[in-house]
């Protein structure tokens, strides 16, 4: 199990090239399942739970050609069954993403369950209840979802419990070939949403609102193939510039969007950090100085993301001053803590809620990798640590993350891999 070690103390310089978003990758990668003809994707991450949707696609007949420097060509009509088995599942939740498009297209689907995240629950109750509402009949068999529908789907109101993005997402797919209209309420505004719609709009879909609580989806008989490039990843580019921020330093993230970050931005100046933007670049820089501790609050989009609570502890933990985090999406995203206190930082947690007290340095310290976001904000506060830092368990940063120590590195960090034969 590789490990990552990292000498702290060193100011970030330099420029990062931000890689396309994991979290649109994979409802895009499920999307192509809908066309009649080959879908080419441009600027696809090399992670490792893209790989797994790739996997899955393939097990189930699709045929999938990489080409260079992120291009992904899929064809759907090589697909000889609709099952996506626990096997392929198990270490990843989107992979419930295929069941919308399967249903709506070839009528039947069987996926498992999924598993994958240790950040509390994500039922996928709300994406079953869409496709019911769509007139799929759902049934969950010995670990397995199972829906069917006689004929088309029908266009339907869907109206979400709870905010949720890839149940959105979810529903989205299936009604582009329902029959009728479908009008999806409390729908996830995020970026990756619209990112989702632009491509089926570009594939031959009926959609209006995505980006609003509101989408309209009038159903078409089909869906073809196109070419389609996947947007910047956020949460990439906001982890970078925390770099940024937690070392004194100043990096410029490129080929990005900084529409997709304004209550990140506005963290950071209110930390004192000098932002500077372009049309495809975010700069920060922190002149040498140490940040101000910043309070805030997770929430859906265009609110704080929950994907940059972690690092803008990592940063709190050594800012100048006490914040409050109040996390609202998830109830076991403070996982972190611990680690962080490990290295000296002073975090209390009471429920959905921590303070922290900014202290003057944080220690390196052996520190444990508990989910994807987490695993960043460690290597954030090592970084900024004095001495070393070795950190267990990255595979969870491998899945969200592509080629961090080579980006850290051309930044400045003193940052190896290391291989451990010990599994924990």
């Amino acid at each position: 199990m590789d490990k990552l070690a990292i000498t702290g103390g060193t100011r970030l310089e330099g420029e990062v090239r931000i890689s396309g978003a994991k979290n649109s990758a994979l409802p895009l990668l499920a999307a192509t399942i809908l066309a009649s003809t080959p879908v080419t994707l441009n600027n696809v991450p090399d992670l490792h739970d893209i790989k797994t949707m790739m996997r899955i696609l393939s097990h189930m007949g699709m045929t999938i050609t990489k080409g260079e420097n992120g291009q992904v060509i899929i064809d759907a009509n090589t697909l000889t069954q609709a099952v996506a088995p626990y096997e392929l599942v198990k270490t990843m939740r989107a992979s419930i993403f295929v069941l919308g498009s399967l249903v709506t297209r070839f009528k039947e689907a069987y996926v498992s369950l999924p598993g994958g995240c240790a950040i509390g629950s994500r039922p996928v109750d709300q994406h079953l209840k869409a496709l019911e509402a769509l007139g799929a009949v759902v049934t969950v068999e010995k670990g397995y979802v199972h829906a069917k529908v006689d004929g088309r789907l029908r266009g339907g109101r869907i109206l979400f419990d709870v905010v949720t993005v890839g149940g959105t997402e979810n529903a989205m797919m299936a009604a582009t070939l329902a029959e009728g209209t479908t009008i999806i309420e409390n729908a996830a505004r995020e970026p990756e949403v619209v990112d989702l719609a632009n491509m089926l709009k570009k594939m031959g879909a009926n959609i209006e609102g995505a980006g609003t609580d509101r989408i309209v989806i009038e159903g078409v008989k089909e869906l073809t193939g196109c070419e389609y490039a996947v947007c910047p990843d956020r949460i990439e580019t906001g982890s970078y510039l925390a770099a940024a921020v937690v070392t004194g330093g100043r990096i410029r993230a490129t080929h990005t969007d900084p529409k997709l970050l304004d209550a990140v931005l506005l963290k950071f100046l209110e930390m004192g950090a000098l932002v500077s933007t372009g049309e495809d670049w975010i700069e920060i820089d922190m002149q040498g100085k140490r940040p101000r501790a910043v309070s805030f609050r997770t929430s859906p989009h265009p609110a704080f993301p929950t994907d940059m609570q972690a690092q803008f502890m990592a940063i709190n933990a050594i800012s100048d001053g006490t914040s409050t985090v109040n996390e609202t999406i998830f109830e076991n995203r403070f996982m972190h803590v611990p680690e962080l206190n490990r290295m000296g930082a002073n975090i209390e947690v009471d429920g959905h809620t921590a303070v922290v007290r900014g202290v003057g340095k944080l220690d390196g310290a052996p520190v444990m990798a508990t989910d994807l976001r987490a695993s960043m904000s460690l290597v954030l506060a090592a970084l900024a640590a004095e001495g070393d830092t070795v950190i267990d368990r990255i595979y969870h940063i491998d899945r969200g993350y592509e080629r961090v120590e080579e980006k850290l590195s051309l930044l400045g960090a003193k940052i190896r891999r290391i291989s451990s034969r010990v599994n924990a």
